[in-house]
């Protein structure tokens, strides 16, 4: 494994390492973000089994106020001619 590349774990693990430092609060908010994209994952993944492309494409990034930030998103949908 070269200096680029990460251990391949799941989301909940991604995010519980990555939420260590962070208060109860914060914590839980990962946790839900975590398992939202979880959900959305095996939502692409049923989409593109069904016959439909699905790219998620940031549609805007929003902002705390006081330094921290999120990317919004929104699907792109491309179905294939039956």
């Amino acid at each position: 494994m070269n200096a680029h590349e990460r251990p391949k774990t799941g989301v909940k693990e991604r995010a519980q390492e990555q939420s260590s430092s962070m208060d109860a609060d914060q914590q839980a908010m990962i946790r839900m973000v975590a398992n939202d994209l979880h959900r959305l994952n095996q939502s692409v993944m049923k989409a593109v089994e069904a016959g439909v492309s699905v790219e998620l494409v940031r549609s805007a990034r929003h902002h705390g106020g006081d330094g921290n930030w999120g990317d919004l998103l929104i699907p792109v949908i491309v179905t294939q001619g039956k």
